[in-house]
C-alpha cells in the first residue's frame, strides 16, 4: 500500500501585523501633523463660527504693526503684488487663493489693501480665522 502523508502548505498571509504597523503610522501622522503650522508667525486670529475650507494657494500674513509676509518671508505689498502676478501668470491652477492670516489686533486697513490686491489680479481671497470656542 502506497499511504502518501498529505502536507499541505497554507497559503494565509496573517494581516495582524500589517495593521499594527498602519495604526502605528496612523496615529505617528496624526501627532505630527498637528505640530506643524502652515503659518510661522505667531498671530492671533480673530474666531468665527463658520467652517469653510478652501484650498490654499498663498498665504499672506499681516502682523499688528503693518508687516506683510507671503508665504512666510517678509515683503512689502508692493513686492507682494509683483511676485503674485508672475506666480499667477504662470500657475495652472483654475482658480488661485490668497489667504490673509491678519493678526487679532492689526488695523482694517491692511487687510483691506490685501483684498483689494488681489482684487485686482482677478483672485480669490479668504481671511483666515480661528474656531470659535
Amino acid at each position: 500500500m502506497g499511504l502518501k502523508k498529505k502536507s499541505k502548505v497554507s497559503a494565509e498571509f496573517s494581516m495582524s501585523s500589517l495593521t499594527d504597523i498602519i495604526f502605528l503610522l496612523l496615529i505617528f501622522f496624526m501627532l505630527t501633523s498637528t505640530l506643524v503650522s502652515p503659518n510661522a508667525l505667531r498671530l492671533t486670529l480673530p474666531s468665527s463660527s463658520s467652517k469653510t475650507v478652501a484650498p490654499q494657494s498663498y498665504t499672506v500674513s499681516i502682523k499688528n504693526n503693518g508687516t506683510y509676509y507671503l508665504n512666510g518671508k517678509e515683503m512689502s505689498l508692493g513686492n507682494i503684488e509683483s511676485q503674485l502676478r508672475v506666480d499667477l501668470q504662470n500657475s495652472t491652477e483654475k482658480k488661485p487663493t490668497v489667504v490673509i492670516a491678519a493678526d487679532q489686533a492689526s488695523q482694517l486697513q491692511y487687510t483691506v489693501k490685501v483684498m483689494d490686491l488681489a482684487n485686482r489680479l482677478g483672485t480669490q481671497a479668504i481671511i483666515a480665522t480661528e474656531p470659535s470656542k
